[in-house]
């Protein structure tokens, strides 16, 4: 039968069985011109979909995927053809008890023949370029330096030599290879391709670009790839393109005369297309194993607001103009960028019980288009009062919202790209994300990039084992460089107001689990305004607020650490209220009068010093000291027994056994966080500065702790902190200001303040006086005479 008899041969069936539903099968051993049925299925999904569009939307459409891999030749096309309706949706499904898997791969039929050192060899296709390589299922890794360690903490293997003169000189013609870095600071990572040797033996590169805050490559964590020479590992490939040959050393236990062989080519495997005018609407995606998506880090270039984060708007799951669609019950495994990415308008999308694993950048991405935020600017630059935009919400309405993130378990993301999210909120509003777990990650499990435009809820999640390979951040992290931050001229008092203008609905984290051990569990960085976080378990960083407005922190456990306060405004209406906390409060950079709204009502487990420690800045003198009486923490239950401390400053209980996913599917596959033991802290530490001296009518000192992220330097950083600089003084007639982190006198570093005053008032000292400084994280220069 041709494919367009089939076409109205169904058509003419559904029009003349009112109320029947049309039923499409396709198998990988199927035939484009059978007629769809299980006995005599179809071959493709493009054909399924040509044979289903005359009555999509007029009667229920299910298209039933039959098990194999089907190799797709190119992206498979959804648009407003193709969309059903609330009463009759298009469901594309797996067939009960079948795995059907959607391949960007292809297969390679090869014949090896063995070289020297374990090495073999295949011709390949004329044309044929490799992104990645598997062999019986499994990633391989390219030849590179140096080689894969599952047990390294960075990019599975760095090291500091990887593109000195040395090893360049071992390479006859790198162009094609790869360099990968962490960024200087730890906040991500970035890329760049080798497009040859110069001429005095350095490597030729372009890129750099994947960071919103570019640095240099950090000077240990990078490792080179793509590179003949360097292979000589197990595992390890290399695909000359040029000549069309591949070489492999195989694995343990793999014989390449066997093996299935597949390369990646395409990109995304299935795009949603549509638009506000027309979007594709009520698509089912049910029980599909998506595999074989190529890596896209060098696309990752496009600056998003004030974020850190550059963009690339892909994945192996692409929405754009899409209402009331579906993904569920659904396995990604192994792709190599995005897994999901929801871009620029999209309403009402769903996301539940998906199972997301190395994936090589964001688990799911929900991101608009930067034109639909008023006064929107990327990293350099402020706005001005004068010329504000104070209309609240956004400009326009081109971005994701009211869509759900529900039951999935998302682990192993970002084995590529560090600069990734589970789940990745950016430019949208009222995206729910419930009941997931997310743990083995770079860097946040959740992200919120901006207040645009708030209404975002994280409910009911179990997020640890984060920021593995990061600094500076938290599992959970959010950042609020909107329109008013930094902002010029703002008259007195009016910059409570300004800063909701863009988070324009508050978000909320209430009922979650987190755990960072190497930063803060919750992360409310640079302006971060407009949030409600209650009925939180937080088990090893504690909560951090930094400057920003209306955070309200109420009934939250805080095993083994406290509140992190860091730099906040005036008039911020902060609350911090009815928590238990097990150690004194940190601040840094806190003044008189920027104590919040409320800071008391609390139950410290340590001693009453810790209580009493910022009393003269009005907190706590209603707060209690003593023992919570915890029910079992050993097993992770926090809430507190009848009679505890915690009841009286107003803590009430909640549910301790039932964060993360609760999907009978994945439930069963997720890990939970370790449970810590309860640490006694000694009460009333100081957690406070190092020593001050005074220089020009100035307070400077070195810095110590968590200052570090304050100021927005890595840890190891050489400098001094100028922490006061009275406007009537020398230093603030002279050009310093308070926060000044200075790095520099004339070209040499500085290593502290002895090294300071030594370079800057000693015998040595010159005039003119150079001073390279930090300020908002910009480098200036102020040059000063004697």
């Amino acid at each position: 039968m041709r494919l367009k008899d089939l076409f109205l041969a169904l058509f003419l069936s559904a029009l003349a069985t009112p109320g029947r539903a049309a039923e499409l099968h396709i198998s990988p051993a199927g035939n484009d011109n059978a007629p769809g049925t299980a006995a005599q299925p179809l071959a493709t999904l493009a054909a399924a979909r040509e044979a289903a569009r005359p009555f999509a939307g007029r009667e229920p459409v299910t298209i039933i995927l039959h098990g194999g891999t089907y190799y797709l030749p190119e992206t498979f096309q959804l648009t407003s053809a193709d969309s059903g309706t609330a009463q009759f949706p298009v469901t594309y499904t797996a067939a009960p008890g079948e795995t059907p898997v959607l391949s960007g791969g292809l297969p390679l039929n090869l014949t090896w023949t063995p070289l020297s050192n374990g090495i073999f060899q295949a011709r390949t296709p004329a044309g044929l370029t490799l992104d990645q390589l598997f062999i019986n299922g499994r990633l391989q890794p390219m030849a590179r330096y140096p080689n894969y360690d599952p047990a390294a903490a960075h990019y599975n293997g760095t090291a500091a030599d990887a593109i000195s003169p040395e090893r360049v000189a071992r390479w006859s013609d790198p162009a094609g290879g790869y360099v990968h870095a962490m960024h200087s600071a730890l906040w991500g990572d970035m890329h760049w391709r080798i497009l040859g040797k110069n001429p005095d033996g350095t490597l030729s590169l372009e890129g750099g670009w994947q960071n919103n805050r570019p640095s240099a490559m950090h000077k240990k964590f990078r490792y080179v790839e793509n590179i003949r020479e360097e292979l000589d590992a197990p595992g390890e490939w290399f695909h000359d393109a040029k000549a069309g040959l591949l070489y492999y050393m195989p694995a343990p236990g793999v014989n390449p005369a066997t093996a299935r062989v597949e390369g990646v080519r395409l990109r995304h495997l299935i795009e949603f297309n549509g638009t506000p005018a027309q979007p594709v609407k009520f698509i089912t995606l049910r029980g599909l194993t998506f595999r074989h998506a190529a890596r896209t880090f060098m696309d990752n270039r496009e600056p998003l607001l004030r974020t850190d984060w550059t963009v690339y708007r892909g994945g192996a799951l692409v929405f754009h103009g899409a209402e009331d669609d579906t993904v569920t019950g659904c396995d990604f495994d192994q792709l190599g960028g995005n897994t999901i990415f929801v871009n620029d308008y999209n309403r009402r999308l769903t996301f539940s019980d998906c199972l997301i694993q190395d994936s090589g950048g964001n688990g799911i991405a929900f991101v608009g288009n930067p034109a639909a935020a008023r006064n929107g600017i990327t990293w350099h630059g402020a706005n001005d009062y004068a010329t504000l935009d104070r209309t609240p919400g956004p400009l326009t309405d081109d971005y994701p919202a009211d869509c759900l993130v529900e039951n999935c378990l998302i682990t192993r993301i970002g084995r590529c790209e560090k600069q990734t999210a589970g789940v990745e909120i950016d430019l949208a509003r009222r995206i729910t994300v419930r009941h997931c777990s997310i743990y083995d990650v770079p860097r946040a499990g959740v992200n919120i990039g901006d207040g645009c435009w708030g209404g975002q809820v994280i409910e009911d999640c179990d997020i640890f084992d984060t920021v593995l390979e990061t600094g500076d951040h938290g599992s959970f992290n959010a950042w609020g460089r909107d329109r008013y931050w930094e902002l010029r001229g703002v008259p007195p008092g009016e910059l409570p107001a300004l800063a909701l203008l863009d988070v324009v609905e508050p978000n909320t984290l209430r009922h979650n689990r987190w755990r960072c051990d190497h930063g803060w569990d919750i992360d409310l960085d640079d302006g971060s305004s407009n949030y409600r976080i209650y009925d939180n378990l937080l088990l090893h960083g504690g909560l951090k607020l930094r400057e920003g407005f209306q955070r309200i922190a109420t009934n939250n456990v805080i095993v083994n650490n406290t509140f992190h306060l860091h730099v906040w405004f005036p008039h911020s209406g902060d609350v911090i209220a009815h928590n238990i906390v097990m150690d004194a409060y940190r601040p840094i950079g806190m003044k008189a009068g920027q104590w919040g709204a409320e800071i008391g009502r609390n139950l410290f487990t340590t001693d009453d010093a810790d209580r009493r420690k910022y009393l003269a800045h009005g907190c706590d003198g209603n707060s209690l000291a003593g023992d919570a009486q915890f029910i079992n923490p050993a097993t992770a239950d926090f809430r507190v027994q009848p009679g505890s401390p915690a009841l009286q400053v107003g803590f009430v209980n909640f549910p301790m056994d039932n964060f993360g996913v609760q999907s009978p599917r994945l439930k069963p596959l997720a890990r939970t966080p370790v449970i810590p033991a309860l640490e006694i802290h000694a009460a009333g530490a100081d957690t406070g500065s190092a020593a001050t001296i005074s220089w020009r009518g100035a307070s400077l000192r070195e810095m110590v702790g968590e200052e570090f992220s304050v100021i927005g330097v890595p840890a190891d950083s050489r400098g001094i902190l100028f922490s006061d600089v009275p406007e009537k003084s020398a230093a603030y007639q002279a050009g310093l200001r308070p926060g000044d982190f200075i790095t520099r006198v004339g070209s040499r570093t500085i290593f502290g303040v002895k090294d300071f005053l030594a370079q800057a008032a000693g015998p040595d000292a010159v005039s003119p006086l150079r001073l390279t400084l930090l300020r908002n994280q910009k480098t200036l220069t102020v040059t000063l005479t004697q």
